[in-house]
């Protein structure tokens, strides 16, 4: 178990930290769980998520509010599913085997991602989510103005450039081009986070949006095409959450009780996708005061395929080479498996309470 232990990370805020020192952790500690953007990125956490869904919060009885954007949305829909281990199952298979050859326009992109959500969330699953015993579920997009809103690519790549360049001045600017959009179970419970940092609307989720939702949620700008005109949603072009918030790093409002688990590929947060290499605005201090990041250790990514974490660019580094991104990927998802089987071990032994470190 000290080598499995030895893979996983724990770091804390300030208060979480002190939390973890004096009394490890339990379930019924938990009040939100978190889901970044990062697409393949997460199977490296595969089997962490479905340790702590399918075993960990197994018995849990007060509501759970879980809360993702892009991939980070996707996983947290197999976790409120009624057989989470499945879904995720599910989830990294249809993912994993996605196949481009020639070139790959929006709308190929857009096919394959309707292939891997009919794989894991046909209509009686999405029943399943929306009368889950106690997750409330919650997915973040982001409504585009200008030139974001644009169907054509070239439009849409200045409206990148344009959005990061007013972001370099400012993370606040992003409001110009994007307008932040929860889409969430009806008894999600928006006053417990607190999104005071942009204005926020918020759409209750129903049989009828929760798929086009879901969607938007991962539709990543020039990559793939927006989801219009999401049913009880004002009319416009919805696309990726993590354009805004790609380490959704919420807080919870004042006077709310608990903590905030963060399973993560990452030792750190990046608030916005155009935030990726500034190191200064990775979330820490007060901001980070109730989160609980797990991630990979760096001992751990050494051992993987190509000695790091699988990303997006793989499908152009290794195109025409399918065979051998898909054993490389379906490898990091299992060796994932050792940082669920040391987090259960850890918050069950107690062990959790010398591995935390502050998240600094």
């Amino acid at each position: 178990m000290v080598e499995k232990t030895g893979d996983l990370v724990v770091l804390a805020g300030k208060t979480a930290y002190e939390h973890i020192r004096k009394n490890g952790l339990s379930p019924d500690d938990i009040r939100l769980v978190l889901g970044a953007s990062g697409a393949a990125k997460w199977l490296v956490i595969h089997g962490l998520d479905s340790a702590i869904f399918s075993h960990w919060f197994k018995d849990r009885k007060d509501p759970l509010l879980v809360l993702g954007t892009s991939i980070g949305a996707w996983k947290l829909a197999a976790a409120a599913q009624k057989n989470p281990a499945l879904a995720f199952g599910a989830l990294k298979y249809a993912y994993i085997h996605q196949y481009y050859q020639g070139r790959v326009t929006p709308a190929r992109v857009t096919r394959e991602s309707v292939r891997i959500m009919q794989a894991f969330l046909d209509q009686t699953r999405v029943d399943d989510i929306l009368c889950h015993p106690f997750i409330r579920i919650a997915f973040g997009a982001v409504r585009c103005r200008y030139l974001l809103a644009s169907r054509h690519r070239p439009v849409q790549l200045l409206g990148i450039f344009a959005g990061a360049c007013v972001n370099r001045v400012s993370r606040n600017l992003q409001q110009i081009y994007l307008e932040r959009f929860v889409f969430h179970h009806p008894e999600f419970d928006t006053r417990a986070v607190d999104f005071s940092d942009f204005p926020t609307r918020f759409v209750p989720l129903g049989t009828q949006n929760l798929q086009p939702a879901l969607t938007a949620s991962g539709a990543i700008p020039y990559v793939m095409e927006g989801v219009a005109d999401i049913p009880g949603a004002p009319t416009g072009m919805y696309r990726d959450g993590g354009i805004l918030d790609y380490h959704p790093s919420f807080a919870l409002s004042s006077g709310k009780k608990g903590f905030i688990l963060y399973p993560h590929f990452y030792p750190y947060l990046i608030p916005g996708w155009f935030d990726k290499k500034d190191v200064n605005r990775r979330i820490k201090g007060s901001a980070a005061d109730r989160i609980i990041l797990l991630a990979p250790s760096e001992k751990f990514v050494s051992r993987l395929p190509f000695g790091r974490i699988p990303d997006r660019k793989d499908f152009t580094r290794l195109m025409g080479q399918d065979g051998v991104r898909i054993n490389a990927w379906e490898k990091a998802a299992d060796m994932g498996r050792v940082l669920g089987d040391a987090f259960l071990e850890a918050t069950k032994t107690g062990r959790i309470q010398d591995m935390v470190r502050p998240l600094s």
